[in-house]
């Protein structure tokens, strides 16, 4: 038994990470149902390397020291599934199995149950940075059988990003917690990248700026408040060129947008506890819609809006514009925060939002200066209801407000569609409402449905019925 660790799986991501993991002084056995990318990257990046190939389940769990953790990098879904059911009866009890992909994170919680009757030990961790992230250095988000981690806790701090306060990784809680954050991770990072973009297309069809101009701009704030990697590759984005045409990049990719389902997944959880995440959930939306590509060619022959141009200046607008954004990007972050904290106390994760910021600090798709900010937030007030409400970024939002709200009053008249920044000031503003029209919306129900109300004289929690007709 040589290896320290094992991991299956062998597309670019779990090739990455165990040549990380290998680069870190850990020797890994791997295998791959189609052994030819096992022999390809032994022969090839992992030659003279510390990589065991195996061209078998049970040569690989053979190759590892007990008690055997093994990394899966498989397809989420059912491939999870069908993988460890073929690599569990080769485990021993105590041995531990490591998902480290999209998995929704009550499957996590099923497959752990599951393995746990069995004297299995599991762990589901989130990994955030994608190929290169998983090559130099992820965010990585673990969680399952605490025991079962302090036993990878070495190699996963040793291949974790790195930042000033130490390694962007942290054990997140039990069962299903660590894809909970991870899931959470991805749905701000739906926002943050629709926020970008709307952006963007205010830059392009309200001021007319080049793709050179606007590479500059967002190259500009990248060195401010909105310092991050979204707005930094968004810089680089734009100043690229196509070889085969010689026009920007963006006009030669068509505006339909994928997704794997994680932003969905998020917006699907904010729904189930109750906590409003909208700005995340419009950015799922802005997918579905940017997929009906025919639909919206023909629609916009046919269904007419302003034909108003933009009147102004246009640098005092950019600046609006950089405010509209940096409290929009505040809003979906509180809305992904608030989902933790409500998820946290619903399944008995107990995270511990002073350390997730640092975990999404570095290596991850959303690492952004002012999660420093909501690190002291968090720290200052382990209870903070909500990010908004934390000194710093309520002075914030209060000195960006005017210019959120003449970005979005502009957008309106000219009829160009910013549904994540409306919707991250709807929620700013809901959010700091004393009452709201829900007082009618409770009498609607109780009149056609008797579902009662709660009266502002009375105490809470106690009911009434009026009698309407």
């Amino acid at each position: 038994m040589n290896a320290d660790i094992g991991l299956i799986g062998l597309a670019v991501m779990g090739e990455n990470l165990a040549l990380n993991i290998e680069s870190r002084g850990y020797t890994v056995a791997v295998w791959n149902r189609t052994v030819e990318k096992v022999d390809r990257l032994v022969q090839g990046r992992a030659q003279g390397k510390n990589v065991i190939g195996c061209h078998s389940i049970e040569e690989l769990v053979g190759q590892i020291k007990k008690p055997r953790p093994i990394i899966l990098l498989v397809k989420a879904g059912d491939p999870v599934d069908q993988m460890i059911d073929k690599v569990a009866p080769h485990l021993e009890q105590g041995d531990i199995l490591i998902d480290c992909g999209n998995s929704h994170f009550m499957d996590t919680e099923r497959r752990y149950d599951k393995l746990e009757a069995q004297g299995i030990r599991y762990i589901g961790s989130g990994v955030s940075g994608g190929e290169e992230g998983a090559l130099k250095g992820p965010a990585l988000m673990p969680g399952g059988d605490r025991k079962a981690y302090e036993r990878i806790e070495p190699i996963w701090t040793a291949i974790a990003a790195k930042v000033a306060d130490g390694p962007c990784c942290a054990y997140m809680g039990p069962r299903g917690a660590g894809h909970y954050v991870k899931m959470v991770h991805n749905g701000i990072e739906y926002g943050d990248m629709q926020l970008i973009c709307e952006a963007y297309y205010l830059m392009k069809n309200v001021l007319d700026l080049s793709e050179a101009q606007m590479s500059e701009v967002f190259g500009r704030w990248n060195e401010g408040d909105l310092d991050s990697y979204l707005i930094q590759i968004t810089a680089d984005i734009l100043g690229q060129t196509d070889p085969d045409t010689g026009q920007p990049m963006t006009e030669v990719i068509l505006d339909t947008a994928g997704q794997k389902g994680t932003g969905k997944w998020t917006s699907q959880s904010a729904l189930d506890l109750g906590t409003p995440a909208p700005t995340i959930a419009e950015a799922v939306f802005a997918r579905c819609v940017s997929a009906l590509k025919e639909e919206r060619v023909a629609a916009a022959k046919r269904l007419k809006g302003p034909r108003a141009g933009f009147r102004g200046d246009k640098d005092k607008f950019l600046s609006d514009l950089h405010d509209a954004l940096y409290a929009s990007k505040v809003c979906a972050y509180a809305q992904g925060f608030a989902l933790m904290q409500a998820a946290s106390e619903e399944y008995g994760y107990k995270l511990d939002l002073r350390e997730i910021p640092q975990v999404f600090r570095g290596g991850c798709i959303i690492r952004a200066a002012f999660l420093d900010r909501i690190k002291e937030a968090y720290q200052r007030k382990r209870s903070l209801k909500n990010l908004m409400l934390a000194p710093y970024f309520r002075r914030n939002l209060r000195k960006c407000q005017g210019g959120w709200r003449r970005v979005i009053r502009q957008s309106v008249r000219l009829g160009v569609p910013v549904p994540a920044f409306s919707s991250a000031l709807a929620y700013f503003d809901s959010y700091r409402t004393e009452r709201l029209p829900a007082n009618l919306l409770q009498a609607q129900r109780d009149y056609f449905g008797a579902h009662t109300f709660e009266r502002v004289d009375r105490e809470r929690g106690e009911k009434f019925h009026h009698q309407w007709y």
